[in-house]
């Protein structure tokens, strides 16, 4: 009786949530911002929640009465990780099959990220030597958030429409030479912070959205798998990224 009277106590307080079986959710730390805010590590605002309740799970998080970040539907979090969040159901991805990393395409010891770098600081970079190889300095300003970030070491060089996602829907059709051009393509590039990067993996705008610049960074997105034509044969996929666009902008 006693027992009976527990777990009716606990369906009141919404912990039935935690016992569904199909509900996959991570072990994971989840901060619960002061504002209520269930963060799991796929959140973009994970790293900079300081003050927060720690959960187990995101279900006993949501349970306590949290939410999700706008920015993560709980779709795309019960379906995270690369392969699912691109549909890609093999293996057969490798970051090797756009080229063994950044190119130096035009032979003059700058690779594609120090050619990032250079064209997207408001103010002339510092170089590590020289040799004006490797870039140590400058100005960007982050198209994820606004902030100014200033030393290059703390900016990841963002592909736009990632990798494993193109390779998903399209690339892996392509040439080597079409995959190494796309992996190194200016407009597909631009500077973020490290842990934004990260937390957007392989995923597209309507998996993964950045705390600011959404309109801009869904446009883009749109712009540029149109130029490669990918997703051309997936209506649906690109419906749902114009509907995405379509709330934000």
């Amino acid at each position: 009786m006693l027992q009976e009277l527990k777990n009716t106590l606990s369906c009141v307080l919404g912990l039935c949530l935690l016992s569904l079986p199909n509900v996959p959710y991570a072990d994971d730390l989840i901060k619960k911002s002061n504002s209520g805010i269930c963060h799991p590590t796929e959140s973009s605002w994970y790293e900079r929640t300081k003050e927060y309740e720690p959960f187990d799970s995101l279900g006993e998080c949501l349970a306590s009465g949290g939410r999700l970040p706008q920015s993560l539907t709980l779709a795309a979090y019960e379906n995270r990780g690369d392969a699912q969040n691109t549909g890609e159901s093999d293996n057969s991805y490798s970051r090797e099959q756009f080229g063994s990393g950044w190119a130096d395409v035009d032979g003059d010891c700058q690779d594609s990220r120090a050619e990032a770098l250079i064209g997207t600081s408001s103010t002339p970079v510092v170089f590590s030597d020289s040799s004006r190889c490797r870039v140590v300095r400058g100005r960007w300003i982050s198209p994820f958030t606004g902030k100014v970030i200033q030393n290059a070491s703390s900016v990841d060089i963002d592909h736009i429409v990632p990798l494993r996602w193109a390779w998903a829907h399209g690339a892996r059709d392509w040439s080597d030479e079409k995959r190494k051009r796309f992996a190194n393509d200016p407009r597909n590039l631009w500077p973020v912070e490290l842990s934004l990067n990260r937390s957007k993996g392989a995923r597209g705008p309507s998996e993964w959205l950045p705390p600011s610049g959404k309109c801009q960074y869904i446009s883009r997105f749109l712009r540029l798998i149109k130029i490669y034509n990918l997703g051309s044969n997936e209506p649906e996929t690109i419906a749902r990224i114009s509907e995405t666009r379509s709330k934000q902008c």
